[in-house]
């Protein structure tokens, strides 16, 4: 990330473009989509899908679940059958990256369909608590790669000129798949054992992903590296369309050709001197993410909405979704014209403005008549704004500000980062409410989101409209 006063920012920027422009040997301007690379991302982000749907089943599911399985009542395993999801992601983040190096982004993604399918059938066979918690695990590790691999090959496959809106279908993909676990739960009330049902069903996108990367095209960028230089020219034009293959191959040829010299980056590259700055904000971007108390909602809004005496709790739910879904398409819509940095602030501070909203609302006696009310609406509001910046921007940065050298560890290590933060909320959350109370510990929420929209305005800058050799330049510039 580039630190300095706004006037050196411009001039350098300026400079850097004008130099891509030159080394390219053509006028500096955006490249279209005329090619498949719509397809290939909405393929991809089948990943995503799964990445939402297993997150968001257990919402309606867990209290049929516990009372089949016997572990109603017991918040110690509801919250491990929650929150073990979230180990396996970890662990299937930490390795996506070496996948994506290995085998390629497409393959990589193939591989990571033997997980989805594997986890989503056990859990909808189990027949004990254990079997649902090692189901849970596996479908972990599959979403877990499938995060770090669907933003990495989006990043490299997508012209700058509609990056954002294209980065932004993954955290889309992401919130219909929560949307669609919620709704798969409305008819738990009427056939408590269709929880296995709404696992099962989990199957189905996981095939299309695997016969449909087997179509999509390489990542350009990756077959440059390894010296595939004909097929990562074949890839530009399927890609992105005869028009402007020349130009592009030509940078990411240039690209390639800079960084052969050097060995390939470890682990510990990311925190050497030169890569410290960006990996530690790709980091912390992800934390403060997850600290806004994003997935505290979406995994115990039902929960909540129960307490607050709301009639129809799964259906509120499935309204808080539904938020996430419009909220994550504005954003699309405004990610390549507003930018990325004006979007992530805003959306923090309208985080925080209704989780204090929800804290009055579920706490203050004054408010008692109406709590069941706000919090219906807080906590769609809430979610809006987190859907507006916050939910799409930490993914999309990462696989804009890491360097190629690094891109495919960093962006795994970030992974790694959202989802140790989340399997830390998951486990701990209810146990906290429990002890301090819901209005507590959503203050405390408020108040990273507070600190968030600050660290944002110190230490993010705009990425709309460059290329990614562009930005490394810029970059790499200011390290």
């Amino acid at each position: 990330m580039v630190f300095g006063d706004s006037h050196t920012t411009h001039s350098r920027r300026s400079s850097v473009r004008a130099a891509a422009a030159d080394l390219e040997g053509r006028p500096d301007k955006s490249m279209t989509a005329t090619g498949s690379v719509i397809p290939a991302v909405a393929i991809a982000c089948l990943g995503a899908l799964l990445f939402g749907y297993h997150l968001g089943v257990v919402n309606g599911a867990l209290d049929y679940m516990s009372g089949e399985l016997g572990f109603r009542g017991n918040t110690a395993i509801s919250g491990l059958v929650v929150s073990i999801t979230l180990a396996g992601a970890a662990l299937g983040s930490v390795v996506g990256g070496n996948f994506a190096e290995k085998f390629g982004r497409t393959r990589a993604l193939q591989i990571n369909v033997l997980p989805l399918v594997v986890g989503a059938f056990v859990c909808a066979t189990a027949g004990s608590t254990s079997m649902i918690i090692a189901g849970r695990l596996i479908c972990g590790i599959g979403i877990g790669l499938s995060s770090t691999l669907v933003p990495l090959y989006i990043s490299e496959v997508s012209p700058p000129n509609i990056r954002g809106a294209l980065g932004s279908v993954n955290q889309l993909a992401i919130c219909i798949g929560i949307l669609g676990a919620l709704l798969a739960g409305l008819p738990l009330s009427e056939n408590p054992g269709w929880w296995r049902t709404m696992f099962g069903i989990a199957v189905i996108p996981a095939v299309l992903l695997g016969v449909g990367m087997a179509w999509a095209p390489e990542s350009p960028s990756w077959l440059f590296k390894h010296g595939r230089s004909a097929d990562a020219e074949a890839a530009v034009r399927k890609l992105w369309g005869a028009a402007d293959a020349a130009g592009t191959i030509a940078e990411l040829k240039d690209s390639a050709l800079a960084g052969k010299g050097e060995e390939e980056a470890g682990w510990g590259d990311l925190f050497s001197k030169r890569y410290r700055k960006v990996t530690l904000i790709a980091c912390a971007l992800f934390l403060l993410q997850q600290f806004s108390g994003i997935n505290a909602v979406v995994y115990f809004s039902t929960t909540v909405f129960r307490k607050a005496g709301v009639a129809s709790d799964i259906a509120a739910s499935a309204l808080v979704g539904a938020a996430n879904v419009f909220g994550t398409v504005a954003a699309s819509a405004m990610m390549d014209s507003q930018g990325r940095k004006k979007l992530l602030q805003s959306s923090f501070l309208g985080q925080a403005a209704m989780m204090i909203l929800l804290a009055a609302g579920l706490t203050l006696p004054a408010l008692e008549a109406y709590s069941g009310t706000i919090a219906v609406v807080g906590t769609v509001l809430y979610v809006l704004a987190f859907s507006f910046g916050v939910g799409p921007v930490p993914g999309l940065l990462a696989g804009e500000i890491l360097p190629a050298r690094i891109r495919a560890k960093g962006v795994s290590l970030a992974l790694f980062t959202h989802w140790a933060c989340n399997f830390f909320i998951g486990l701990t959350f209810l146990a906290l409410v429990n002890k301090f109370s819901i209005g507590q510990v959503y203050l405390g929420f408020a108040v990273v989101c507070i600190a968030a929209a600050s660290f944002v305005s110190r230490f993010v800058v705009e990425t709309k409209g460059r290329s990614l050799e562009d930005i490394e330049k810029l970059m790499a510039s200011n390290v």
